[in-house]
């Protein structure tokens, strides 16, 4: 019965696939418009994002699998965790990152393969891209001071409410994994001091807080660091190396060999910072790839998170912006559309405003200059604080590779919850 039940399953795809095929308006120039930009934000997320965001992003969440002992993990954000802490914890350390919907999964699938309850990890999926000091400034500073303080304070709530809703929907689950970690045996004892662990995932976390700090309206602390983020970026890099050196036994040869070539690089890049990093990410698998022990460990962890959750972030991209387009550019939806529903405070306007923030993918604070124009061109407050919310934290790509981390099911809810709350808050603020 499940063979044929298969079998018939696959007919239909196949016929579906067919048809989609036969009848593709290619001659419709609204479809060569979305596919153009599908492509074209494709591209620009494969040169903007890929490199600085994505792949130390995938390091970093390698290292918490490899090098982060579980029961650390569980004290902290597992199912038995004091709530407090772990979604304290969470949130904190979801928003110190400021990073988009995309990258922080990686993030996000390290500590949920480690162990960390469901609430606080969803509370770090969250705040990860949601909760940012930067983006609640230029918030401020761009859109008045009402909106930010109204985006901190609901981005800050939300992390935390949803994770709790996400916690309590899947109870049984949650209970059944305290039950299995209340059964795992003793741990081993780590073969270092946690401090030289954090120190390790700090510096590679600092590293990619800093190699992607926007330059966008930066003024006082913030365009200080930004003038200088990659000297700050460049010493990270080299803690790293003396990490590996002193720390995890890398093969002093290879870490000279590579930090000479990436020093070379740099020299010779005349200030395109791509060469050298392109260089330093070749010699960190070359020099971690075949490695054994923690090392080898961590590139297999790394290497399996790639292979998981790239790809799908890869056409989640292409269809956002099929459908939706690039800022300042349309899809095969017109802006119009958009920008005429999401007009007034209306309970529609708002929903809408939150649904179309949940598919269309925005870059770190991209959202703020689209904000302001569907504001200039007559969008209420309400649907602008419902974007706000839920757009940064969710996004097509997001939710296609979060189904494969943690299952369609709770990525549905979690999107659910996002979009309700977000629609909620949005309606109660338009009306106020």
């Amino acid at each position: 019965m499940n063979d044929t039940k298969r079998e018939w399953t696959m007919a239909a795809w196949m016929a579906g696939v067919f048809l989609a095929c036969y009848y593709l308006p290619f001659e419709s120039e609204r479809f060569q418009m979305g596919l153009h930009e599908g492509l074209a934000l494709t591209r620009w997320y494969a040169q903007e994002h890929v490199l600085l965001c994505l792949i130390p992003a995938f390091f970093i969440a390698g290292a918490i699998s490899s090098f982060v002992q579980q029961d650390s993990v569980m004290r902290y954000l597992g199912p038995k965790a004091s709530k407090p802490v772990a979604y304290g914890v969470a949130s904190v350390s979801g928003g110190v990152l400021a990073v988009c919907s995309c990258t922080v999964l990686p993030l996000f699938a390290g500590i949920w393969r480690m162990g960390a309850g469901l609430g606080p990890a969803v509370a770090f999926l969250y705040s990860g891209p949601a909760i940012s000091v930067l983006a609640v400034v230029l918030t401020t500073r761009i859109l008045g001071l009402e909106l930010g303080l109204a985006r901190m304070i609901g981005a800050v709530a939300f992390a935390a409410l949803i994770g709790l809703a996400m916690a309590w929907f899947f109870r049984k689950s949650e209970q059944a994994k305290a039950c299995a970690a209340a059964q795992l045996p003793d741990p081993e004892a780590p073969p270092r001091p946690l401090w030289k662990t954090s120190v390790w995932l700090g510096l590679m976390i600092a590293f990619l807080v800093f190699a992607n700090w926007s330059e966008v309206e930066a003024s006082g602390l913030f365009g200080r660091i930004a003038a200088g983020k990659w000297w700050l970026a460049s010493a990270c890099a080299f803690g790293m190396w003396l990490a590996m050196l002193f720390w995890f036994g890398a093969p002093a040869w290879k870490l000279l060999v590579g930090g000479g070539l990436v020093v070379i690089a740099a020299l010779l890049s005349f200030g395109n910072v791509m060469l050298p990093f392109v260089v330093g990410t070749f010699g960190l698998v070359w020099i971690v790839a075949p490695a054994e022990g923690e090392l080898g460990d961590w590139w297999k962890s790394t290497w399996d998170f790639t292979k998981m959750i790239a790809p799908l972030l890869l056409i989640g991209v292409f269809v956002s912006g099929f459908l939706l387009g690039r800022p300042g550019y349309e899809g095969l939806i017109p802006s119009e559309w958009v920008a005429v529903a999401v007009g007034g405070k209306g309970l529609g306007a708002v929903f809408l405003s939150s649904l179309v923030g949940a598919l269309m993918y925005f870059a770190t604070l991209t959202e703020i200059p689209i904000l302001q124009g569907l504001i200039g061109n007559g969008m209420g407050k309400g649907p602008a604080l419902a974007l706000l919310l839920a757009g940064p934290a969710l996004s097509l790509p997001n939710l296609l590779a979060l189904g494969k981390i943690f299952g369609s099911k709770r990525t549905l809810v979690y999107a659910g919850f996002v979009v309700l709350m977000a629609t909620i808050t949005g309606w109660i603020y338009g009306q106020l």
